[in-house]
Order: C-alpha cells, then structure tokens, then sequence
C-alpha cells in the first residue's frame, strides 16, 4: 500500500511558544492556514504561516503547517526539516510525530519512521486520520500486523468513513485474513456504494460462482459512474474479473477493454518515452562490471521480470527457507540511485539519471541500499527484493553488489502481456502506463525482452532466468536449480510455500497462499481472437510467442 495524500484531521495546541502582541492577528493566520490546507489552497496556507513566523518564530504549529504543505505538493525533504523544527518547538504532539514518520517513510528511511510512528502512538492520538497514517507507514515499512491495528484503530474512531475500512481490508489481504479483508471491502461499500476501488479490491479475493457473485451490483453501479473514468475502470475490471470467473470470457475482454481504453486516453503517454530509457540502458552498460567495486554483501536476492510473470510465487518459494527472508517489493535501490544522480526530474529512471548515477561511487550505493532495507533484514542470512521493475537495474545492482543473486522470471509472452492488461495496477503508478493498452504492453514487453538479452550477454554467470510454466510443472526441480544459485542448502520446505505465513503486499496475495495450480498458463488461449494483433507484434519483433510449447507441456500435467 502506498503512501496517499490525506486530508488533514488536525486538533491546534493553544501553547506554541511566547505570544506576542499580534495574538489576536497569529489566531487568526492559524485558523486560515488550518483552513486553505484542507482545501489544498497552498500558496495561501503558506503566506498565513509565514505571516505568523514573522510574529513568533517559534510558533510550533506554523513550522509543522509548512511542513504539511511541503508533503502535499511532493517536497518531502523540505517537510522533514519544517516538521522536525516544529518537534524541537514542542515534542509532545502526536500529529508532529506521525508526519515525521510519514516524511521519513516516503523518503525510504523505514528504521526512523517506525521509531516516529512508536512516539507518536505513546501519545495516544485521538484523531483516527492519524492512526490511518500511521497504517500507512507502517505498511509501507512492511510491518503488516502494526499497520492493520492502526487502520482498526481509524475505523473504531471513524466508523463512517469508507477509506478507513479499506485500507484495513488491504492490510487484512496482505496478511493472509482474506474473510475479514472481505468483510471490511462490504463495510467501505456499506458506507459509500460507489466507493468503487473497494469493489476492484473484493472481486478477486475468491473465485465467483453463478450462485455468489456480484455482477448484478457491479452493473448497476456501472449504469451511473458517468464522467468517473478511474471509477469505469475499477467497475470494469471488477465484472472482467468475475465474468472470467464464470467462464464468460467474451464480455470479460469486453469490459477489460472499455475500462482501459478509456483511461488510456486520458494519459500522455507514449511507448518511445520507455524506449529512450532502455535504449540508454544498454548504450552506457557496454561490458561486465568490475567485482571489487561494489559492497561485498551477499544478502540481497533480487527477483525481477515483467509483472504478472509468477515473481511473487518464486519469491514465496525462496523465502520459505530458514536462511531467507523476505523484504516484498522495496523501491529503495532505485530511488537511492535517483538520489546519487541528484537530477532533478520527476521520472525515477531516465536518460540523464542513468549517465550521473554512473559517476558515482558503487560500493557508497551499494552499503546504502543493504542498509536502507533495515528493520526489515539483516534477520537471516538473506534477503529477498522483489520488485520487479528492478530488471531496469540490473546494471546498477551489479556495480553495487557485485555478490548479489538476480533471478529474472520469465512466463509466456501472451499470457505476460495478458496478464498486465488485465491487472489494475496502482492508478499512481507511472511505471505501468503502458498496461492500460494491449498494444502499449506488447511493446513494452520487447523492450524488456530485449533488455534481458543485453544483461544477459554482460553478466551470464550471474542471472537465472526461471520459467514460470516450468516451476508449476516441475516444482521440485525449479526449486532445487534456484536455491543452488542462491548458495543455498536444500529445504524441503520450498515445496510447500503455501504454509509459508509471512504477509504478502502484492497483487498475488490470494493466489499464493493456494496449493500449486496450472490454469493460470495458457490463460490467453481464452482471448485468442481478441489477441491475434498482439501477437503479430511480438511474432514480428522476433519473439517466441511459445503457443505450441504451453499447450504440449500442460497436456503432460
């Protein structure tokens, strides 16, 4: 779950520091800055702080209203330095500890956030938006069961308010409590029936059947979304997924690509933005990097590939081993290489990112990434990072970490860009714009292809490329070949990664807590006649679309 802009819940401290002979007019420039904050009129909210900093430097809560401006409008450094001024001006208010917690969050800095939002909970506070944001952090530091008491917390105070009850519901998924996750989507959608992510967020918790289903609720509401075009495409992506569930796979699609039609055309989005970065990928990372350069950590294991591939079962494979633990999906490598850059752009990989980050110094990036992962590592001897956008990377983390192992999952092509058209991803997420047309992730695909062959032929002795339809086919042996690339002695508890009971904060979170299944490889074959100009466009880049491979090793399960 990630960190969202929030509305502020916020109780004034009456003792912020000496009152000067402006009182009358420093209440007044409170209350106005309280006020354009909430309706995210920023410019004005700041001129009423700094016309009451002017009056009282130390005004505690000015400092911190900055600081709340500095977040909303993306500025989280400037944030944690308003913020922690205003903590020195006064460190028993628990809102100043939940936003500097918060700060350190979106900064990646889990180990001091964890610590804020602990301070911030010793002070009871009573307003449930800060216990919602403190679910946040908390979530976002992997710390599952802190995050779904503090998102219960939020609802017990706030039970009307639907976002409270779905982020409980999310936090209760990753855990594993996919009932009462179901049960807190029904209270979102109690409270507010068009509270429509809570209706994308339950249809996949269980496969539907003609006798429990929701479509007719779905439809309905799709009757009176009108001009709600992320609102269509939850609706739509719901009834898609439920349709396939009853086997109804025509008005599956049908759904699939209304809702996502429509959100592509809101986008700006072009496929030659993507391939700029991967062409610059593979011009400036032209030979092996150099093994004494990086830190020597052998802790990380990276598992990478295009979404949607089967990395999240790899991941609970490896991770069901005592001598692996898991990280989920950390954005850390690659922000702290936005970081050693120091470009100013807003994208988190592009052409100039690249050049910088390679000037700097490896092993520096390398030792701040192991140590970014903490609280969450350094518990076992590895660790796994599964984000699998760090197939970008691959360069990067092996300058960095030279000793790290790189797993790439690899699942047919079809059923891969399937796979990604048919997920909702996050709608904050820029990294998957492509996914919103199936052409758009056809393309994308070659380029990740493509990139694959490129680190492949530089660092041959350092991937392991697994299939997906291999593994569900041949675990015992898929397994063994993995755990031997990660050093690792053989467990036999890899072979039954469902009992494996750690939080899962990804899409999969339902499918991976099942026993093996096989109906997930070949699934395009649903879609073919929808499918048939995706194909020509991989057929014709020259990849293997694999068609006649799947259907001959599925019949042999």
């Amino acid at each position: 779950m990630k960190a969202r802009q929030l509305r502020i819940d916020y109780y004034p401290d009456m003792n912020n520091g000496p009152l000067q002979s402006g009182e009358p007019d420093i209440d007044h420039c409170h209350d106005q800055a309280i006020e354009h904050l909430n309706k995210r009129q920023f410019g004005p909210a700041q001129q009423a702080c700094l016309k009451i900093l002017r009056d009282d430097p130390n005004h505690a809560d000015a400092h911190f209203l900055l600081g709340m401006i500095a977040i909303e409008v993306g500025r989280p450094v400037n944030a944690l330095e308003f913020i922690e001024k205003a903590l020195q001006l006064n460190s028993q208010k628990a809102e100043y500890h939940a936003h500097h917690a918060r700060c350190l969050s979106l900064l990646n800095r889990n180990a001091e956030a964890l610590k804020s939002a602990e301070q911030a909970e010793n002070l009871m506070p009573r307003s449930p938006a800060l216990w919602d944001t403190l679910g946040v952090v908390y979530s976002r530091a992997g710390q599952h069961e802190g995050a779904s008491q503090a998102f219960a917390q939020a609802a017990e105070l706030a039970p009307d308010n639907p976002t409270f009850q779905f982020n409980l519901g999310s936090s209760l998924r990753f855990l594993g409590d996919i009932e009462a996750a179901s049960q807190a989507y029904e209270a979102a959608i109690a409270i507010s029936p068009r509270y429509y992510r809570a209706h994308a967020a339950l249809s996949p918790l269980k496969k539907q059947t003609p006798e429990s289903n929701h479509i007719e609720r779905l439809e309905g509401l799709l009757q009176s979304v009108k001009d709600n075009v992320n609102g269509e495409l939850q609706l739509r992506h719901a009834l898609a997924k439920e349709l396939e569930d009853l086997g109804r796979y025509d008005e599956a699609f049908k759904h699939l690509h209304a809702g996502n039609a429509r959100k592509r055309a809101t986008l700006n989005y072009s496929s030659k933005q993507d391939q700029a970065v991967f062409d610059a990928l593979r011009q400036h990372f032209t030979s092996a990097s150099d093994d004494k350069a990086g830190y020597a950590s052998a802790e990380p294991l990276f598992i990478v590939g295009m979404p949607r591939t089967g990395t999240t079962l790899i991941e609970r494979i490896l991770s069901s081993h005592s001598d692996v633990t898991s990280a989920g999906e950390l954005h850390n490598f690659g922000m702290l290489v936005k970081q050693a850059a120091g470009t100013t752009s807003t994208a988190t990989l592009d052409t100039e990112t690249i050049r910088q980050a390679l000037r700097t110094d490896p092993a520096a990036l390398g030792k701040a990434y192991v140590e970014s992962t903490r609280p969450l590592t350094g518990h076992a001897p590895h660790f796994i990072d599964k984000l699998p956008m760090n197939f970008l990377y691959i360069g990067f983390i092996r300058r960095a970490l030279p000793n790290a192992r790189i797993i790439c999952v690899r699942r047919n092509p079809m059923d891969t860009c399937l796979s990604n058209y048919r997920q909702l991803f996050s709608l904050s997420a820029n990294s998957a714009q492509y996914a919103f047309d199936l052409l758009d992730t056809g393309r994308y695909f070659i380029l990740f292809d493509q990139l694959m062959a490129h680190w492949k032929g530089l660092f041959p002795e350092h991937i392991l490329e697994v299939e997906y339809e291999s593994v569900v086919t041949n675990l015992a042996q898929e397994s063994l070949r993995m755990t031997e690339f990660c050093g690792l002695n053989w467990q036999e508890a890899c072979l039954t990664f469902q009992n494996n009971t750690a939080p899962v904060a990804t899409a999969s979170a339902v499918q991976v807590r099942e026993p093996l299944y096989t109906h997930a490889a070949g699934r395009w074959k649903h879609y073919e006649t929808h499918l048939q100009e995706l194909r020509q466009l991989l057929e014709a880049a020259g990849v293997d679309t694999g068609t006649a491979d799947i259907e001959q090793t599925l019949a042999h399960v």
